[in-house]
């Protein structure tokens, strides 16, 4: 039986806001409120583009302090600053499992960082893009150049259209991917089906024997009642189930999370930090080092959702 999340409301978008600074010139402030207990504001010197799309408001706002910042109906969804650890983490950690990944598979991920991340590495032949909405595509092209830098690039097929029908459609269609990543927004509106069970299946049939699926998994913190749902629903296609956590400026709490979802490859066990070195890729955030603590898991979560979890080998 599937696990059905619990409503997830979409967050206020707080209009820009002017406040008197000590020289009376307005200041502009855009702020994200997460689950109703939570928020944080950034200071914004000019919007940079601004859309509705058929799903959402797309907006590129300029930080003085995070650069550029990629917000999806009020949701902060990415930072010029910082956002190299949410890609890098994203793409290497299942990238470096796998022993030969080929073809991958990114769902959503319209700003183009975790397709900029994935083709770097070498053995890539093939990386299928699906993002529902184009407008995310059409604005990272324009005012995020450092994510978007591998759109073009000749190994990516990037199409534009809804996920969870492509992926229902490439199994009647019998393709097949090593690893198949799932960087998608919090579960509502169009990204909630994301996190279903019927969705997790398909998924799990594309992959090859020894696939692997990593999700954008929330809050460790505040989406526990998101978290387990998703890693419940993904529990029947999968031999192993892990969280694996990072770090982020503009998530709320500062502690976010991915599952790791295999048919049977450890992210300890079946990783060689000498593949790493070898690749010859320069990072800003992951390491060998890195790639092993963040399944290091602290107690309470252990405690919480490790009854859904697997156990890391020690």
């Amino acid at each position: 039986m599937e696990v059905r999340l619990p409503e997830m409301k979409e967050s206020p978008f707080d209009d820009l806001m002017a406040v008197k600074g000590e020289d009376a010139a307005d200041i502009r402030w855009i702020g994200e409120i997460h689950q109703g207990t939570v928020g944080i504001k950034l200071r914004v010197e000019k919007v940079l583009f601004s859309e509705r799309s058929p799903y959402q408001r797309v907006e590129v706002v300029q930080t003085p302090g995070h650069g550029r910042v990629l917000i999806n109906d009020g949701v902060f969804m990415l930072s010029e600053r910082d956002e190299f650890i949410y890609h890098e983490m994203i793409a290497h950690v299942p990238l470096f499992v796998h022993p030969e990944p080929k073809q991958v598979l990114i769902i959503g991920g319209g700003d183009g960082g975790t397709a900029r991340e994935t083709l770097r590495h070498k053995t890539v032949e093939r990386a299928v893009m699906v993002e529902i909405d184009g407008t995310v595509v059409e604005a990272a092209r324009r005012h995020l150049p450092g994510l978007s830098c591998a759109l073009d690039d000749s190994r990516l097929e990037l199409r534009i259209e809804d996920g969870i029908a492509y992926a229902a459609n490439a199994v009647e269609a019998s393709e097949r991917f090593d690893v198949a990543i799932v960087d998608s927004t919090d579960p509502v509106g169009p990204a909630r089906s994301l996190f279903d069970r019927d969705f997790y299946g398909n998924i799990s049939r594309l992959l090859s024997a020894d696939g692997i699926l990593v999700t954008q998994a929330e809050s460790p913190f505040y989406d526990r009642d998101l978290q387990r749902p998703m890693l419940a629903n993904q529990r029947p296609f999968f031999r192993r189930l892990h969280l694996y956590l990072f770090q982020s400026l503009l998530y709320p709490g500062g502690l976010w999370s991915f599952g790791f979802a295999s048919k049977g490859l450890c992210p300890i066990r079946d990783f060689d930090p000498v593949r790493v070195r070898a690749a010859g890729i320069s990072f800003n955030y992951y390491t060998p080092a890195i790639h092993r603590a963040a399944f290091a898991l602290p107690a309470f979560l252990g405690r919480d959702r490790g009854d859904l979890l697997d156990p890391i080998p020690e």
